[in-house]
């Protein structure tokens, strides 16, 4: 259940197109409703920018399914990230035209009246309306560093946010980031994404004044300790407007951007 659909619910009822038994029946599992050895938060959606999130880590196949029919169930919608290929498959073919996978971010979106399903190897499409507030640069150093980069990018269309991609950018090339100045200068908000020693946070945060993001990734080699290095780097940028979210965190950083970006006006593009 999120804002709309509850404004809808009651709207329906003060029209007499719904009787108070009925919206009370709709409003049953609500706060949270137990699926399994799971508890689903089904007032997420109304306390927060979207409905409850899953993590498919660490997660059955089974579980995942079910615990997406309950939110969809309430919420219309439905994201599921870190999805292994069998969880994903799963979702796919539970949900089946109502299911996106975007195989390169690990995620599947789940919309009850959404775009046909199929197997996304890059991009997947804007799920819901465009957002009222500004947008959303997507900068990653690296090809590796993609899987992070399309999660924030996945979680950014979920929340309809206009995103647009910067790819393989690093410093190692620092004058592919300087040919994207202008839409650098123009977002709302920046996310980084970068491992080895993550220094792109503190360039690309050195060339705007937009609230920069940063992803550390575990992207690197062995004295880069599984993106601990990126980190650290990231968390003493000397370029002031730089936070960090944790190594991988791809959907956190999205998330964060994408507030940021909703209570933001479109920057006006120069002359």
């Amino acid at each position: 259940m999120d804002r709309a659909r509850l404004r809808r619910l009651l709207g329906d009822v003060r029209r007499g197109r719904l009787s108070p038994a009925e919206a009370f029946e709709a409003l049953t599992t609500l706060p949270f409703e137990t699926v399994g050895d799971a508890t689903v938060d089904h007032h997420r959606g109304l306390r927060q920018h979207l409905p409850e999130v899953i993590l498919c880590e660490g997660k059955t196949t089974a579980q995942c399914v079910a615990i997406a029919r309950a939110i969809v169930a309430r919420s219309g919608r439905c994201l599921a990230t870190r999805a292994k290929e069998p969880q994903a498959h799963a979702l796919v073919e539970a949900f089946g035209a109502d299911a996106l996978w975007n195989e390169t971010a690990r995620t599947v979106v789940l919309e009850a009246r959404g775009p046909r399903g199929r197997v996304s190897r890059g991009g997947a499409r804007r799920v819901g309306g465009r957002g009222r507030g500004g947008s959303v640069l997507v900068v990653s150093a690296g090809t590796s560093d993609a899987p992070v980069a399309e999660e924030a990018v996945v979680t950014l269309e979920f929340m309809g946010v206009p995103v647009t991609r910067v790819s393989d950018a690093g410093v190692a090339g620092i004058h592919r980031l300087l040919s994207h100045l202008p839409v650098l200068r123009e977002a709302s908000a920046v996310v980084v994404v970068a491992g080895m020693e993550g220094a792109l946070a503190s360039v690309v945060g050195g060339l705007t004044d937009r609230p920069v993001v940063a992803v550390p990734t575990s992207v690197g080699y062995g004295a880069s300790f599984g993106g601990v290095a990126a980190l650290l780097g990231m968390l003493n940028a000397c370029a002031a407007g730089v936070t960090v979210v944790n190594i991988d965190n791809g959907f956190g950083a999205g998330y964060a951007a994408g507030v940021i970006a909703g209570q933001s006006r479109p920057k006006r593009k120069s002359k």
